[in-house]
């Protein structure tokens, strides 16, 4: 009976050294999965284009790199430079960026020429509320409104998407463009030709050319400053957009993309001067002054409109983008003419407290 007894309690010392073990180890598990959780993440290397050199139109993306908020997203951002939005598509396109940021007007028009079947890039971000394009002239010259135009000289760039919308803006202002003689000239000499007076107005962006001019010695109560927006043109202006292939596999990342642009761009809103001076120091002979009048420009006409200060920053309203569709549709002469939602993905956008900018 002793045996008996004894063999009775080895056995359940048994199963209850076994029980135990079997604690330690889930405690153990559980001790190095916490710790695993709380270790930081390893960043993500990404390549981000900018459809043109840097300027003070940058200054979200300078700031938000300045400011450690692409690293606190657990994102290692390196910024290119491309030749113009149909380079910096074709990059994100091909996978070689993962983020470009280009005009939204452009990627509507490749993606309706693409005949390959290519990846279906989006936008998932909008910076530019409104679109930039402008006609700058020369009040001296006899132009003070868009209605002046006719039977003026108009110098107009190649690729430039001002001088592609200037018959729908045109036509929405009943002018005659048969009636303006347009002179195709090279966007480097834009500028120069318009203060010399070899031709009276030019197309282009507005925060570019006016203040372009103005440091080359125009006076400012000289200019013109015709924008689209203030005639009826309903585009919106730059975006951001994603590799899709990325966006499928890491939308987590292209969220902390879009939430370090915002808090970019808060602290452009809280400190132009800094972000100015962030700008000017990247650029090859920069000028402080000069881009923070850029920036000033860019803010007040493109960035907080009244449209962000309701929505928040970042979205459309789809009813704006469809007019602004229609309104271009006749010039960009679309295979298919595009909805809303083949151009713009808000799936990645933060609640609207987060994009709300003061």
């Amino acid at each position: 009976m002793r045996a008996i007894r004894t063999n009775a309690i080895r056995s359940r010392l048994s199963v209850l050294l076994a029980f135990l073990a079997g604690l330690c180890a889930i405690a153990g598990f559980s001790a190095n999965s916490a710790l695993a959780a709380n270790e930081p993440r390893p960043p993500l290397a990404i390549q981000f284009s900018l459809d043109r050199p840097i300027d003070a139109a940058a200054a979200p993306f300078v700031m938000a790199a300045a400011g450690g908020l692409f690293s606190a997203e657990a994102l290692a951002v390196t910024i290119n430079i491309a030749s113009g939005s149909p380079d910096a598509i074709a990059r994100v396109a091909a996978g070689t960026s993962d983020f470009a940021v280009v005009d939204i007007n452009a990627l509507m028009r490749l993606r309706d020429k693409d005949k390959q079947g290519g990846p279906r890039i989006k936008a998932v971000f909008v910076l530019f509320n409104k679109a930039p394009y402008a006609i700058i002239a020369r009040k001296s010259r006899g132009i003070r409104a868009l209605t002046d135009i006719e039977g003026k000289t108009l110098g107009v760039a190649e690729g430039d998407l001002s001088a592609q919308l200037w018959p729908a803006v045109a036509h929405q202002n009943s002018i005659k463009i048969k009636n303006v003689k347009q002179s195709s000239i090279s966007a480097a000499v834009r500028e120069p030709m318009l203060s010399a007076g070899q031709i009276d107005a030019v197309t282009g962006f507005s925060y570019l050319s006016a203040i372009n001019l103005k440091d080359r010695g125009v006076p400012a109560d000289d200019l013109a400053v015709l924008k689209f927006a203030d005639y009826g043109c309903e585009a919106y202006g730059f975006a951001i957009i994603a590799n899709p292939a990325l966006a499928a596999a890491k939308p987590e990342a292209v969220k902390g993309f879009v939430r370090a642009v915002i808090g970019g761009l808060h602290l452009t809103v809280k400190d132009p001067e800094r972000a100015a001076t962030e700008v000017a120091n990247r650029m090859d002979g920069g000028s402080k002054d000069l881009e923070l009048e850029r920036l000033q420009s860019i803010l007040r006409d493109y960035v907080l409109t009244s449209e962000v200060k309701r929505n928040g920053i970042g979205a459309i309203d789809p009813a704006r983008f469809e007019r602004s569709i229609d309104q271009v549709a006749e010039e960009f002469k679309f295979q298919k003419r595009p909805q809303a939602s083949d151009i713009f993905d808000d799936q990645f956008l933060p609640p609207l407290n987060s994009r709300l900018i003061n």
